[in-house]
């Protein structure tokens, strides 16, 4: 069996592998992390880096292919070429395990829905893994099952695009699709209807006894649900289940209407903000149930769930002022979202970096209403500049993060909010996401 790629994914679909009785090669086009070679090397997998050898690759039965390799690459239109099936990492680790499964979608909020229903699946006491796009290599675990002999109640698993490209009998006891909307568009030659696609194939191997919630309010899902008519369980998420200004969930419990409710008016608290998180809340807490939590259960372990970093993080207040980091909305909706999410709080917002096609449409009126000024953070500032100069009395260019918080702070009052919330990916100043929130955070507590 051939592997290509060898990251996370790769590599664990290579322990997987070989687990299994492959004879194992694993290629990778570019480098090969010290950690992932030593993985390799101590198991005796081959591998090799900085190249493709066709002549290895060629003669494999089956290629599981990591997700970051688009369809495109030349390695990968001559596998197809020679009509050897490549499987993504996620098709290849579902086949191997009794556990059932958990599979979470959407283009945003999947990390915080598969972090909470993680967190209240695993309230329950079950063995609960959690893998895919966020935590380990799922391959990687079903491979340490094996060996324990002890396999995972349960999976739950974040899912990209990119990792439902190349699965085909992948199926989920459980699917959450939250939302499509436009990105990633690069990988699929421009076209929305086939990022859509990619979703849908959540769906595609689904049993009458399978279960799908998905956020029925959502435009992108709604028509692709009306185009399917899948055969599961559909449970929508609605708008009308949740109460942001009252901080209460009011969720029906199955199919038969049984409604319960969650957050103030039940004596408890929600523990994340703003309408985007009352759809991901929502999702998990459904999720969850389909699962087998119980009411109880969700509504004791619902306060004590900490986000991943990057999202709607207070990282700092200073004489009045919050800074909030929300690093991770690389795209217009995400950021939408978060300029929506602190009620009448006046906003300083700073956006900006590696634009991936924006359409600044969606989000002109919340920024109109909610945002006083905008401070751009990115190598080239000029279309998100020119496009909300119109919009707001204060549009300001900078090019460094110490810059951009400085400039924000000056122009914040008592009682706002600083928010870091890019709208755009960070490859132009930054490592990543997640550098670009770091050192926000390092430059906001800085200041004093």
């Amino acid at each position: 069996m051939v592997i290509l790629g060898s990251g996370e994914s790769g590599t664990g679909a290579a322990v997987l592998a070989q687990a299994l009785g492959y004879s194992v090669f694993v290629s990778d086009q570019g480098a090969i992390a010290e950690a992932y070679q030593q993985t390799l090397r101590q198991r005796g997998i081959t591998f090799e880096q900085g190249q493709h050898t066709l002549s290895q690759i060629l003669a494999a039965h089956e290629v599981v292919k990591s997700p970051g390799i688009p369809e495109k690459a030349p390695v990968v239109q001559a596998i197809r070429a020679a009509g050897i099936p490549i499987i993504s990492e996620i098709e290849f680790a579902a086949r191997h395990t009794p556990a059932k499964l958990m599979a979470i979608t959407g283009t945003n909020g999947k990390t915080t829905t598969t972090l909470l229903a993680h967190h209240l699946l695993q309230s329950t006491g079950r063995k609960v893994g959690l893998a895919g796009n966020v935590g380990h290599s799922f391959a990687q675990l079903v491979a340490d099952d094996l060996a324990s002999g002890q396999p995972h109640d349960w999976f739950v698993l974040e899912i990209s695009s990119f990792q439902l490209d190349d699965a085909y009998q992948f199926r989920p006891d459980v699917g959450v699709l939250l939302n499509i909307t436009p990105d990633h568009l690069d990988r699929y030659g421009y076209q929305m209807a086939n990022y859509a696609a990619a979703k849908m194939r959540l769906m595609q191997a689904a049993r009458p006894t399978d279960v799908l919630i998905y956020y029925a309010d959502d435009a992108g899902v709604a028509q692709q649900i009306a185009a399917r008519s899948p055969v599961m369980d559909l449970r929508p998420v609605r708008d009308a289940f949740f109460d942001l200004a009252g901080q209460t969930l009011r969720l029906p419990a199955d199919p038969a209407g049984e409604v319960l409710t969650f957050g103030q008016a039940a004596g408890g608290e929600l523990p994340l903000r703003g309408k985007h998180n009352y759809i991901n809340m929502s999702a998990a807490i459904m999720a969850a149930l389909a699962a087998g939590a119980t009411a109880p259960q969700v509504a004791a372990a619902l306060p004590t769930f900490v986000n991943a970093p990057h999202r709607l993080q207070k990282v700092h207040e200073l004489n009045g002022v919050a800074f909030i980091n929300d690093s991770k909305a690389t795209n217009v909706d995400s950021a939408a979202y978060a300029l929506d999410a602190f009620g009448a709080q006046k906003l300083v917002w700073i956006a900006g970096g590696t634009d991936k096609g924006n359409n600044y449409d969606q989000i002109r009126e919340v920024v109109a209403r909610n945002v006083k000024a905008l401070v751009c953070l990115g190598a080239d500032n000029a279309k998100i500049a020119s496009y909300f100069g119109p919009v707001l009395p204060h549009v300001a260019d900078t090019h460094s993060m110490a810059q951009a918080v400085a400039t924000a702070y000056a122009l914040a009052q008592p009682g706002e909010v600083v928010l870091l919330s890019p709208a755009c990916a960070s490859f132009d100043l930054f490592k990543n996401y997640e550098d670009r929130g770091r050192q926000f955070e390092a430059e906001c507590k800085r200041l004093g």
